[in-house]
């Protein structure tokens, strides 16, 4: 497999060494370059989720960097899905064969993608979950694994940021994803921190794994604390910043812990980067925003102007779009 020497300069903000900044650059980011726009789950808001054509659509959208969730099969292969639950992304409840894998996991009663060989997974087809998206392409592609979206990524020349999902859970029941993450990682040269990948989970214990393992880009992901603890202080992260410094290169926090309901600064991002970790907030959706009166181009202005080094959206070419408009405001 070739090495994509020629991406890998695509991730050096997230080791924080400034490979692209140019002095005197207008950009608040890690190392001055542009802000990075994440096709999240692919261009997932004009395409079914997690599909080579979403990948490919969202690059042809102006996409730096593609997002693939992990979840892994019953025999072991890492497989893209934002969720180990099928139903709202699949077609798996129309299969009368498999009306028998249904079964309640926790509290909710779905069929799971590690009760399915990837022979089967084969056999499904992707669909919109949002009710209020094009549905024209459901029930049409493919559930693709993670080599086929390294695969496409190198043949559009872009880099990934893989997500792995629930590992903790994989683990519990014997799919352990990290073994199988590292294998690929390592037979394809993306385990070096010049890596065109970087790999991203919600479990630090997994991040601190994975760390032990490869030198591959890390990205922490964080969400507000009081959504698990009500009495935690607002803004308060679920992993703190000092901690994440310490295995990871950089943080990938929900918008809110960025960006405040008035569009005023938080200053996470600056404390963030005063540990050298780069940040990539989440989710940028044209139909969800925040502030609806405001909408969606307003955050992203706003947390471009704030210093991310990336961000996550499901319609990249808006993205792109306001990113063009922020720096050509610079002039």
């Amino acid at each position: 497999m070739m090495r994509l020497t020629l991406l890998a300069a695509g991730f050096a903000l997230l080791t924080g060494e400034p490979a692209l900044a140019q002095d005197g650059s207008p950009w608040a980011t890690l190392d001055g370059s542009a802000p990075r726009i994440i096709a999240h789950r692919g261009a997932s808001g004009d395409r079914p989720e997690h599909t080579l054509e979403g990948y490919r659509l969202a690059v042809e959208q102006g996409a730096d960097i593609i997002e693939p969730d992990l979840v892994m099969t019953l025999d072991g292969v890492l497989v893209v899905r934002h969720d180990h639950y099928l139903s709202t992304t699949t077609n798996v409840a129309d299969i009368p064969e498999f009306a028998d894998r249904r079964r309640v996991q926790g509290e909710r009663d779905d069929w799971w993608v590690e009760d399915f060989t990837l022979a089967e997974i084969r056999t499904l087809r992707a669909r919109q979950p949002w009710p209020q998206r094009d549905h024209a392409f459901d029930d049409q592609f493919l559930i693709p694994t993670f080599e086929e979206v390294l695969d496409l990524a190198e043949e559009l020349g872009v880099p990934t940021e893989p997500e792995v999902k629930s590992p903790g859970h994989f683990a519990s029941i014997g799919l352990d994803p990290l073994p199988e993450l590292v294998r690929i990682l390592r037979e394809r040269e993306l385990d070096g921190e010049d890596a065109a990948t970087a790999i991203q989970c919600f479990e630090p214990d997994f991040l601190r794994r994975l760390n032990e393992e490869v030198d591959t880009p890390l990205l922490m992901l964080v969400f507000e604390m009081n959504e698990l603890d009500p009495a935690a202080m607002m803004g308060t992260p679920t992993v703190a910043l000092a901690d994440a410094a310490g295995f990871a290169d950089g943080v990938g926090p929900a918008k809110s812990l960025v960006i405040n309901e008035d569009g005023s600064n938080t200053g996470f991002i600056h404390e963030a980067h005063e540990l050298g970790l780069s940040v990539h907030p989440w989710t940028f959706r044209d139909d969800v925003p925040m502030n609806p009166d405001r909408g969606v181009e307003w955050e992203l202005r706003q947390v471009m102007r704030f210093g991310a080094d990336g961000v996550f959206t499901d319609f990249p070419a808006t993205g792109v779009r306001v990113r063009t408009e922020v720096e050509a405001a610079f002039e």
